[in-house]
């Protein structure tokens, strides 16, 4: 048996009870979760191994208060707050070209792609026509270029496909151009910063330097992504990631052969779409303060804000994903391909297992990470058992 680390406050048993039983029963690894309420922690929860050798013969490491994890596409939620802010301060125009901070990027027919098309993943750019190595996607200035020069998919605006792995470029190339600053700079001094968060896109040279502080991520034994089984069969995913043609695989394969995602270099590249790494406490704490003041510290979105981050600007079949996805202005919505706590719930989760998320109606913010990556995209078995828990402790 694993033994459950940290604390729940009186009613939220249930979360703890989920969460031993991911370790029993659905193939836990090392992981942890939190929650806030009205900004305050009243979740936080750690426990298994951090290191991938641990049950394979090796000494095994535990996960501590601390343990730090890459999130994968959980990432998407820090940097989509990123445009939403800069939107919020003047800074950035929702509804205007891309091209008008980014000249480049008008080649290719996409001089009519606008700022919200990145955040809502309709621009019609999922894939490239040649995928970027790990070297390249890495270093800062390949991926812009690729995505610059490459012709939409579909015409952009008219549907919607995820963005996987070229989400980083976009959205990092747009706020350099925006603002001077890189994407993860602007997250470690506006947000991380003030915040107190445990949160990195682009792990610093000093944490990498801290023994056992970044749990190693351990590959799912399967890779075929299984999102929304609820609403597709299986197959239908699996064989549209198969088909080495199809715009799933491609768009999932922009980075090939994939990376290393627990090499220092990889760790340390400012990848927005999915190379973030967090703490649970952290993330949890970033997605209350998007919608309350946390700790003295005043609500990140504005009203008007919060609800371009929750309105749906695509929703229905996924080009990429296959099944049927909802997406605000760079946010997952509450659906089956991924529930969430309530209807008005908005977040992202990572592939593999990590999800995060806020629900203002219930004032409550939510955060799961792991390392034992499963097969899955968007419905984690662990996260949703976790979020379950979660509900029933409210009601």
């Amino acid at each position: 048996m694993v033994d459950v680390q940290g604390t729940v406050a009186d009613g939220f048993e249930p979360v703890r009870d989920a969460f031993a039983e991911n370790f029993a029963r659905r193939g836990e690894r090392g992981a942890a979760v939190a929650v806030y309420r009205e900004g305050r922690k009243i979740v936080d929860l750690w426990g298994g191994v951090r290191d991938a050798d641990g049950d394979a013969g090796g000494v095994a490491e535990p996960w501590e208060r601390g343990t730090a994890q890459i999130v994968r596409s959980a990432t998407k939620g820090v940097a989509a707050a990123v445009l939403l802010l800069l939107h919020q301060r003047g800074q950035v125009d929702l509804d205007a070209p891309v091209g008008t901070y980014w000249p480049e990027f008008k080649a290719a027919g996409k001089e009519r792609v606008l700022v919200r098309h990145l955040l809502s993943h309709r621009a019609g750019l999922p894939a490239l026509d040649v995928p970027l190595t790990p070297a390249q996607a890495i270093d800062g200035v390949t991926g812009p270029a690729a995505v610059a020069a490459q012709a939409p998919a579909w015409e952009p605006g008219t549907a919607h496909g995820y963005h996987a792995q070229t989400y980083s470029w976009l959205l990092g190339e747009l706020v350099e151009r925006i603002t001077g600053r890189s994407l993860g700079r602007w997250v470690a001094q506006e947000i991380a910063g003030p915040l107190g968060l445990d949160l990195w896109i682009g792990l610093p040279e000093e944490e990498t330097a801290r023994a056992g502080r970044i749990a190693d991520i351990e590959p799912p034994a399967v890779t075929a992504p299984s999102a929304g089984l609820r609403v597709r069969p299986k197959q239908a995913v699996t064989d549209a990631y198969a088909d080495p043609e199809s715009l799933t695989r491609r768009a999932f394969a922009a980075i090939s052969p994939a990376a290393d995602e627990n090499d220092p270099a990889y760790r340390a590249a400012e990848l927005p779409a999915s190379a973030g790494i967090a703490t649970a406490d952290a993330l949890a704490r970033f997605y209350a303060s998007l919608i309350g003041d946390v700790d003295g510290v005043r609500r990140l979105f504005a009203p008007a804000t919060l609800t371009l981050a929750r309105t749906e600007e695509s929703a229905g079949p996924d080009k990429v994903l296959v099944v049927n996805t909802r997406f605000g202005l760079g946010y997952m919505l509450h659906g089956p391909a991924s529930p969430l706590l309530a209807p008005g719930s908005f977040g992202h989760p990572g592939r593999g297992g990590s999800l995060a998320f806020a629900d203002p109606e219930s004032s409550l913010s939510f955060a799961y990470v792991t390392n034992g990556m499963q097969k899955n995209v968007t419905a984690d078995p662990r996260a949703q058992a976790l979020v379950r828990a979660t509900a029933r402790a409210l009601s």
